[in-house]
């Protein structure tokens, strides 16, 4: 578990495929005196393991299916990704409950800088739309952000300049991949109301209104 705050950026060093999967190596640069293996990082949203850490060297497994839903084997030798450790009891809460576990990629559509913010807005489906809400929380390649605005398959969000010097979406242009974990309290809310229209019980409408979700 995950809160959506980018800690560094590491570079990356190799990514070696292979039948079934691939290899992740990455230069932690200067953040990697307490790591341990077996420890879960996310990288650029997405929760591994390391493998093998060898001074400030770090490894990982990728699996098949995270490399066909995430943006991890698109990246280059030299690119930056995001970097952030699991969470621990008691650690604070700045973002919000990430899982690391990606929904898919989407697209950068547009940016729009003005003195102190960048608006960057994303094309998606309406499978993940559907799921969001204004004021709401999304995680773009681990980063916690708050949706501004939806309208039908897109959404936007507003960066400041600490995020955009902090974290890899400064380097982001126009028709660039992301990766994107919906939250995780919309996928559930979602899900029910499906069962409820499909006649297969779970909670009523009435009782999510009485909760405050709808």
């Amino acid at each position: 578990m995950f809160t959506g705050i980018v800690e560094h950026l590491a570079l990356v060093k190799k990514l070696s495929l292979k039948a079934g999967g691939g290899e992740l190596f990455l230069d932690f640069v200067d953040f990697y005196n307490d790591l341990v293996l077996g420890e879960s990082i996310a990288i650029n949203g997405v929760c591994l393991t390391a493998k093998e850490i060898s001074g400030r060297n770090v490894s990982f497994d990728v699996s098949g299916e995270t490399l066909k839903k995430t943006t991890l084997g698109k990246l280059c030798c030299g690119e930056k990704v995001n970097i952030e450790r699991a969470l621990r009891i008691g650690d604070r809460l700045g973002g919000h409950f990430v899982t690391g576990h990606v929904d898919g990629t989407v697209a950068v559509q547009g940016k729009k800088q003005s003195a102190d913010q960048c608006i960057m807005s994303f094309s998606t489906g309406k499978k993940f739309t559907d799921m969001m809400i204004e004021k709401g929380s999304v995680a773009i390649d681990g980063i916690s952000l708050t949706i501004i605005d939806l309208v039908d398959s897109a959404f936007s969000v507003a960066l400041i300049p600490y995020t955009l010097t902090s974290t890899t979406l400064g380097f982001k242009k126009i028709g660039d991949p992301v990766n994107i974990e919906i939250d995780m309290m919309g996928k559930w809310v979602k899900k029910l109301l499906t069962k409820m229209q499909e006649g297969k019980g779970g909670i009523t409408q009435e009782q999510l209104i009485e909760q405050g979700f709808l």
